[in-house]
């Protein structure tokens, strides 16, 4: 009896994949790591998938794949997933909640500081023989008023590694009825934490009631010593708008780490000054890294050995 094939499209941890790869009753294809292209000749066979941002199960995708049983997005968003097409075609998808949300609300905070401070200007400048102290003079986040948009775990998580910083938070999410923290007010909209925040971050998944939540209109309500974060999904945020509001200096800054379409392109973004990107780095630590293939790792043995389905999502 054959046994099921697995791939790992997008990496995993190296002792994670070793471990897989070493299962009795599986069979791993080789590499933990495939290109788009190379992972197109292997469809045709695969029955279980491991993946992250990289790769997007399409209907197209998924047509390719007759044999295909079981999708793991090592992670916690599944937009880049058709759940609705692999729930037609009876193909479940499972993926890692949990596993990633401290490195994504740690980078939510970096974005923040950096942001403020100018740290990544001041870095290119330093690189560049200058020793420019006026021109990156700063803000503190101490006391400020932060805003959370999405107050599920990795916003609380945030809101818990704020509190050195003896905010004030507000946050906003529709399917949380009260703070645990005492330091955390809920508010009745978006619009009056884009009134009121120094700071904002954006937290929610990409549904139809957030794609393009954040635009013109709800960014010129900002102060102008205001920053925006975004660690979420890209697709919540009007690019276009973004841009508009950062060249008109309506806003202090902005710190991205997801945009609308990934890898980012040719983007206006990129022009900009007041504007800190980083290449979708939320899940991007090593101990995350770990974490998000372990449990993916583990979901897989028990789907194929074991017949259960653990975290499935959806559609």
């Amino acid at each position: 009896m054959s046994k099921p094939f697995i791939v790992v499209s997008d990496g995993m941890d190296s002792g994670v994949f070793s471990d897989l790869r070493n299962t009795d009753g599986l069979e791993v294809h080789p590499e933990k790591k495939v290109s788009q292209e190379e992972l197109k000749t292997l469809l045709p066979k695969v029955e279980g998938l491991i993946i992250r941002s990289a790769t997007s199960p399409d209907k197209a995708f998924l047509d390719a794949a007759p044999n295909l049983k079981y999708i793991i997005r090592a992670g916690e968003g599944t937009d880049n997933i058709d759940k609705a097409y692999c729930q037609e075609k009876g193909i479940k998808v499972s993926n890692t909640p949990g596993a990633n949300n401290n490195s994504a609300a740690e980078h939510a905070l970096a974005l923040m500081m950096t942001t403020l401070r100018h740290t990544a200007n001041a870095d290119k400048s330093m690189k560049n023989n200058e020793w420019n102290k006026a021109a990156f003079t700063g803000n503190e986040l101490w006391n400020k008023t932060v805003g959370i948009i999405g107050f599920g775990r990795i916003g609380q998580l945030l809101c818990k590694r704020l509190q050195g910083f003896e905010p004030q938070v507000l946050f906003f999410d529709p399917g949380v009825s009260e703070s645990p923290f005492p330091w955390a007010k809920k508010v009745d909209s978006v619009e009056e934490i884009f009134k009121t925040a120094d700071v904002i971050s954006l937290h929610t998944p990409l549904i139809d009631a957030t794609r393009g939540m954040v635009n013109y209109d709800l960014m010129s309500k900002m102060k102008p010593s205001a920053i925006l974060v975004n660690a979420a999904r890209g697709k919540i945020v009007n690019e276009d708008d973004l841009y508009k509001i950062l060249s008109e200096k309506k806003i202090k800054g902005a710190g991205f780490d997801v945009f609308a379409e990934e890898p980012l392109g040719e983007s206006k973004l990129r022009e900009l000054e007041n504007i800190v990107l980083t290449p979708h780095l939320g899940g991007s630590t090593e101990e995350a890294q770990f974490r998000v293939g372990e449990m993916a790792a583990h979901q897989m043995k028990e789907f194929f050995l074991n017949n259960k389905l653990l975290n499935e999502v959806g559609a």
